[in-house]
């Protein structure tokens, strides 16, 4: 059952910030296209397809650049080797056997492998030299989230609230955690992240969580949201955004909640603002970047959580996360724009169109320029003119 809701409350969100709910005096409208004078017109350097890419499903499907080569996935399981110069394909892999592969859990890369989650409650090892599959280990749930890889695990966060550790040579169990689900959550789940022997992670219950990496005893937990309100919808509390580590100080957002600085020695809050958010963030310099529920872009300052701008006019576009290409905020939405915002004062400095299928994953700053990839599995690798 709490899968089906889980499921539900994504379409059922998705549909009234698109459309707005029966009965409604004001309906929630996409906000339409602003009007850009485009400072400058990235370039194409080559385009790859990947699969089918995700369609409209859900997915977290970013892609990974490491080991001279980039890697990407479509949600069937196609998986791909690029060569960064010209996007031809070095190898492929194609995970799909009696059922949908559904990968979702983006893709991560350490000891010479690729890991990977899916739907179907499966974490994946690739060879990274030539695509063979090294293991596939059954884990508890859902995997929505890229695995964290480190000491020697591989660590996923799933969708019935487990935070499950694996051997990263041979898939085998290392030990797990559970945390309570509430009947109703958000489609997502938040990425673990780890720093000198602690992980860290978000929880659906609306605490962020520390452990120890090596045996997964837990350190501390801090509430990030708290349920309130008269319906379920406004009760849902969401850690699904991954933490970010800068400094001694550790960073999360909840939906329903707040953004918060936390202290990783003690787990106390340092300062707290009140944003929701579900998206993935990016810190930059003393700036973080944030999208909010409604889709505004918001800058803070992370020294102290002051607001230093915020960009409303994207709002309800179904933004990507943020990604910070050449000192510009830049961020995609659902009819497959790029927007450009000023790092400084929030306004917009450029917008390129690459298709109309959408782009849901956050673009990939690279050494020689950036990569994007649309709902459709259309891969560009762009540069600055």
């Amino acid at each position: 059952m709490q899968k089906v809701w889980k499921q539900a409350v994504s379409v059922a969100l998705a549909t009234a910030l698109l459309a707005g709910c029966a009965g409604e005096e004001d309906t929630i409208q996409m906000a339409q296209l602003p009007k850009v004078e485009s400072a400058f017109t990235p370039q194409s350097v080559w385009t790859q397809s990947i699969g089918a890419g995700v369609g409209h499903f859900f997915s977290e499907l970013k892609p990974a650049v490491g080991y001279g080569k980039i890697f990407a996935a479509d949600r069937d399981g196609v998986i791909m080797a690029l060569d960064p110069s010209d996007g031809s394909v070095l190898w492929e892999q194609d995970l799909e056997a009696d059922v949908a592969a559904k990968l979702a859990g983006g893709i991560s890369l350490s000891y010479g492998k690729l890991f990977i989650g899916s739907e179907n409650g499966e974490v994946i090892a690739l060879d990274e030299e030539t695509g063979e599959v090294v293991w596939r280990a059954p884990v508890e749930g859902e995997v929505l989230a890229k695995p964290l890889v480190d000491e020697g695990l591989v660590v996923v966060n799933t969708g019935r609230g487990v935070l499950q550790a694996l051997d990263a040579d041979s898939g085998e169990p290392a030990w797990q955690l559970s945390s309570e689900v509430p009947n109703l959550t958000l489609r997502g789940d938040s990425a673990p992240v780890s720093i000198s022997g602690g992980i860290f992670w978000g929880q659906a219950n609306g605490r962020l969580a520390g452990a120890l990496m090596n045996n997964g005893q837990m350190l501390w937990q801090q509430p990030i949201g708290s349920p309130k309100g008269g319906t379920e919808i406004d009760r849902l509390v969401d850690v699904d955004a991954a933490p970010v580590i800068a400094g001694d100080r550790l960073y999360a957002v909840g939906y329903n909640g707040n953004l918060v600085s936390i202290e990783l020695r003690t787990g106390q809050a340092a300062w707290k603002r009140n944003y929701s958010s579900a998206k993935d963030f990016v810190i930059d310099g003393s700036q973080l970047y944030l999208v909010t529920d409604k889709d505004h872009v918001v800058a803070v300052d992370i020294r102290s959580g002051t607001e230093l701008w915020q960009n409303p006019d994207l709002e309800y576009r179904l933004l990507s996360a943020p990604s910070v290409v050449n000192g510009y905020v830049v961020l995609g939405d659902s009819e497959g724009y790029l927007h450009w915002l000023d790092p400084y004062t929030g306004e917009f400095v450029a917008q390129q169109q690459l298709d109309d299928s959408g782009i849901a994953v956050s673009p990939v700053p690279l050494e020689d320029g950036y990569l994007v990839i649309t709902r459709d599995g259309r891969m560009n690798k762009m540069q600055m003119p």
